[in-house]
């Protein structure tokens, strides 16, 4: 099966579906290595050729996990993706305590926020031994919202100098944001941003400053947090969705109500309706998706495939709902 490809800069192929590795660090519950194993295999063969871990999810266990069921794949078939800003320290004071931040793994290390250049260079080596490659196709600051100088002045300048030696492919920013990568842009020479939950159904706020910009100096995206933490991952609206990792509001569960009826009237349901959305967007590459099983990969690649009608996205557009990006990109 192939998936569509996009290029970020004309020079780094990924399928416009992602697989987001989060999960395989025990995001929330535990996952078995043959789980996981499964649905990166499952990946492969149903056309993903782009996969996205950090050493945050499940501290280090998502990157090993990934590395290992990679294992074999010729590497020039695959992109990985990983981040920087989490460094993993040995913490036996916690060894034994579980995690606390949303991982069901044993707090034997801690994070410690590090942007400096050498927190960076130590965070990409600690990375390609956990996922045992010999470079790193993608490497984004993860989640530098309190530490913006430091990440411009220093982390950046890092991680441009590792793109130079090769080290790395491409240089970014993954944040659930869209301001700060946008002065990101300005600052520096990056390849590609990840922003989650600000391009989607529900919340299409990065049209406002990074996605012009993006698409001025030719950065690419990668959309991630498309189901806005779960508000748009059923056809039906759950009255304990979430949004934005917190219980969605009222008012957001009835604007997600009135999406998920548009999409009925075309016969379309709204979960494919969120994963096709972003990719609209000229300056989009992919869609970064969580996937913990196989049930998961093939559910992803069903709604990437489900056809949509020009007409609902422009009964969105023209109910205010959801601008058509490809309008809006205009």
């Amino acid at each position: 099966m192939t998936i569509p490809a996009r290029t970020i800069r004309g020079r780094l192929a990924v399928s416009d579906i992602g697989f987001g590795a989060a999960q395989l660090g025990n995001l929330n519950r535990e996952t078995t290595d043959d789980e996981s194993t499964r649905a990166v295999r499952a990946a492969l063969a149903s056309g993903i050729t782009y996969f996205d871990t950090a050493p945050h999810y499940g501290l280090g266990l998502s990157e090993r996990r990934l590395g290992a069921a990679l294992a074999g794949t010729p590497r020039e078939d695959i992109v990985v993706s990983t981040k920087v800003g989490r460094l993993l320290v040995e913490s036996p004071e916690t060894a034994d305590r579980q995690d606390e931040e949303g991982f069901v793994v044993p707090a034997t290390l801690r994070r410690d926020w590090d942007f400096s250049a050498d927190g960076v260079k130590r965070s990409i080596e600690a990375s390609l031994d956990r996922l045992g490659l010999d470079r790193i196709d993608i490497a984004y600051l993860h989640d530098p919202d309190d530490h913006e100088r430091q990440a411009r002045d220093e982390a950046l300048p890092a991680l441009l100098d590792l793109r130079d030696q090769g080290v790395i492919g491409a240089v970014g920013a993954g944040m659930n944001q869209s301001a700060m990568p946008a002065r990101f842009i300005d600052a520096h020479d990056l390849d590609v941003i990840m922003i989650a939950g600000r391009l989607t159904l529900l919340d299409q706020s990065a049209l406002a400053d990074l996605m012009p910009l993006a698409r001025r100096r030719g950065v690419a995206v990668v959309a991630a947090g498309v189901y806005n933490s779960g508000l748009l991952s059923s056809a039906q609206i759950r009255p304990d969705a979430h949004f934005d990792y917190a219980p969605a509001s009222a008012e957001l569960r009835a604007r997600a109500e009135r999406l998920a009826a548009i999409c009925r009237d075309h016969g379309v349901d709204l979960p494919s309706a969120a994963v096709q959305y972003p990719l609209r967007h000229p300056a989009v590459v992919a869609a970064v998706i969580g996937m913990r099983t196989d049930a998961h990969v093939h559910s992803s690649i069903e709604r990437r495939e489900t056809p949509i009608p020009d007409e609902l996205w422009a009964e969105l557009d023209e109910s205010d709902l959801a601008p058509d990006l490809i309008g809006a990109a205009a």
